[in-house]
């Protein structure tokens, strides 16, 4: 009796032990390359560092010189240009859709994976084929022309003052469909019974879904704000693949600011200062969500 009760115990400590043991390489390797890096990009940011990494502190000095950079503020005026497009388009967009979709059309199920085959694609493969198909030389333009239509011109991509739009062109291609789906979800789970009594009561559709349905919507409003607005910080890619941040510092924002001066200007502290910046941001976009997530839960 003994010996079982002594097997049982161990079998009991190896199934407490073994997931802690098997996931903790990972956790790990999360540590060292995740915050152990989020760690040491902040400390160059206070640093001296050029070309390679210093170690001589100089305090705010990067972040001051970052400031007074007009390149930085051309970034930070794109970087709002862009993510207010971006996420105000992809917001109402995306409601539109998934309200259209929640009217049980004929099709739905063939429907969806359309809108929503864009988010399964890389930002690199969007902003190449965007690039593409907005290229006035063998784009949609010059299929007009071929078509007959010799007056029709859009070269945005090639216009300092409308290239960010084609940015904003692309990354709406790309994800409305996914915020589209957070829509759809949060509508499925609206209370029929609600919606019948508002019915019965003589309220029309717009009636319905203003006074009701969109208001009961918040939690789906909330996440795709958080998710399209980290995304517009994070941009990075796109914008690499559609215009290379230009023409001129036309499409430039905090992150191709941030690569161009670590790699490529060689001041890696302004770099480091500027993506402990874009850190900080994210970290003021993300953290009241799972605070009010959390404190529902509660």
């Amino acid at each position: 009796m003994a010996n079982n009760a002594g097997q049982d115990d161990f079998q009991t400590k190896l199934q407490n032990w073994l997931p802690k043991i098997v996931l903790s390489p990972s956790i790990a390797a999360m540590v060292v390359f995740v915050y152990g890096f989020i760690a040491f990009t902040v400390y160059i940011s206070f640093s001296d560092s050029k070309m390679l990494p210093s170690y001589d502190w100089i305090g705010l000095a990067n972040y001051t010189k970052l400031w007074k950079l007009s390149h930085w503020w051309v970034s930070i005026t794109n970087l709002a240009v862009f993510a207010t497009l971006y996420i105000g388009i992809c917001t109402v967009l995306g409601l539109s859709l998934a309200i259209l979709l929640d009217q049980k059309i004929r099709g739905e199920g063939m429907l969806r994976p359309i809108y929503l085959y864009p988010m399964a694609l890389s930002f690199i493969v969007t902003g190449t084929a965007w690039k593409w198909i907005l290229d006035p030389g063998i784009g949609l333009e010059n299929t007009m022309h071929q078509w007959g239509w010799e007056s029709f011109h859009f070269d945005w991509i090639k216009d300092r003052n409308m290239a960010i739009y084609t940015v904003v062109i692309a990354a709406v291609w790309q994800t409305s469909g996914f915020v589209m789906a957070m829509f759809l979800a949060g509508l499925r789970g609206v209370d029929n019974e609600i919606l019948k009594a508002a019915q019965i009561d003589g309220a029309s559709n717009w009636r319905l879904y203003r006074r009701i349905v969109i208001p009961m919507l918040r939690p789906a409003f909330l996440s795709a704000f958080v998710i399209l607005a980290h995304l517009s910080v994070k941009s990075y890619d796109l914008i690499i693949a559609l215009t290379g941040g230009g023409p001129g510092r036309a499409t430039e924002v905090p992150a191709t600011f941030m690569y161009s001066y670590t790699f490529t200007r060689n001041s890696m502290g302004i770099g480091a200062a500027s993506a402990v910046i874009m850190l900080m941001t994210i970290a003021a976009i993300i953290t009241p969500y799972l605070y009010a997530e959390l404190k529902e839960k509660k």
